[in-house]
């Protein structure tokens, strides 16, 4: 039996299985044995498992990447074109753009990289199609363009979060405050700092047992489903941002375009016409949360035209310097630091001070 009809006779099951007390435990165990043969998938170990396939792997450019996901013919090529001047091939067929198309985006002075992905067809995650390559690549990125068709876009939305979800892909969400550890022995020590609704010890145990896991110390900090404690157990999962862009709005009415924007983390545009482009690109600044920041030589001007852009995560004064050459932080005395991230301006600070969004920062040498 080949792992995806494994996987279709497991879905069946648990579409039998009633939902309560008694079968939880059962249906917990059959979620552990799921997540399993999914990793099979994702990482085949058979010699025909073949690699990532012509014209899917991207080098990295730019300081964030941005991939385009969407079924065939929604407009990805046409946004892709308007968007950064790169040629993606279009038609109105379905199906066009058969490879990762790669192009850069200017915006607020960063380079943003753009993959325009082959269209994804339902049952992706069970290896239809070009599915498995091209979520492989989508797993790669820092922010999610899900690109859908006006028309029908709750129905698609939720097709394609299944397909990603099946990868490992979670959209919009942060890991779950779990915290997990094997040991040699002592058993299964479960402890949780908040009350749990959805899980109790027998239910962990029966997904424990399923990895073969029969000594651990789990503890929980959030109210946590059986899902959250499988990614866990599991590691591989991937969390990242997803902005739904709800593309030809030139076909509907004021009135539904007033009911679609009403959708969490969507923003509707017209590719096309190159409608509300700038409403798209700033929430995808936002949601990739980079940070500007202006070099001042001493004695002159910032430099405002050329910004150094750091993801929040590395914006402290030693990313900043490793950002322009890994040899400056060896001769760092201190840094000057104007902006709002410092209590008076300028501030003298060292290489742990946090940088916030646009602030101007003058390094000062060890003589």
């Amino acid at each position: 039996m080949t792992t995806v009809e494994k996987i279709k006779e497991i879905e069946a099951e648990m579409a039998r299985t009633q939902k309560n007390k008694a079968t939880s435990q059962h249906l917990g165990g059959l979620k552990a044995k799921l997540a399993k043969l999914r990793r099979e998938l994702l990482t085949p170990t058979s010699a025909g498992g073949g690699g990532p396939g012509v014209g899917f792997d991207v080098a990295k450019t730019g300081v964030g990447r941005i991939g385009f996901v969407g079924f065939p013919s929604v407009g990805k090529s046409t946004l892709m074109s308007k968007l950064t001047g790169t040629h993606s091939e279009v038609a109105a067929y379905e199906f066009t753009t058969l490879t990762t198309v790669p192009g850069v985006v200017q915006y607020n002075g960063a380079k943003l990289q753009i993959l325009d992905l082959p269209g994804i067809i339902e049952g992706a995650k069970d290896g239809k199609g070009r599915g498995r390559q091209v979520i492989a690549v989508a797993r790669t990125c820092s922010l999610i363009f899900l690109v859908l068709d006006v028309l029908k876009p709750l129905g698609d939305k939720r097709i394609i979060e299944k397909e990603l979800e099946g990868f490992g892909i979670r959209l919009n969400q942060k890991p779950p405050n779990i915290y997990f550890k094997k040991k040699e022995k002592g058993g299964i020590s479960m402890t949780n700092t908040v009350p749990l609704t959805h899980l109790d010890l027998d239910e962990v145990k029966a997904v424990l047992s399923e990895y073969k896991i029969h000594n651990a110390d789990i503890s929980f900090k959030c109210d946590a489903t059986v899902d959250e404690l499988i990614d866990v157990i599991e590691g591989n999962r991937v969390y990242m941002p997803c902005i739904y862009v709800l593309n030809k709005i030139d076909q509907i009415s004021i009135e539904e375009l007033d009911l679609v924007s009403k959708i969490p983390h969507a923003v509707p545009i017209c590719a096309h016409h190159e409608w509300n482009f700038d409403e798209l690109l700033s929430k995808a600044w936002e949601y990739l949360d980079l940070a500007r920041i202006y070099t001042k030589p001493k004695g002159q001007l910032p430099d405002y035209s050329s910004p150094v852009v750091l993801r929040r995560e590395t914006a402290t004064i030693e990313g900043f310097c490793n950002n322009i050459h890994k040899a400056i932080l060896r001769e760092l005395k201190y840094a000057l630091v104007w902006g709002s991230s410092a209590k008076h301006n300028p501030q003298k600070v060292g290489k742990e001070h946090v940088l916030a969004d646009e602030d101007v920062v003058q390094i000062i040498k060890k003589v």
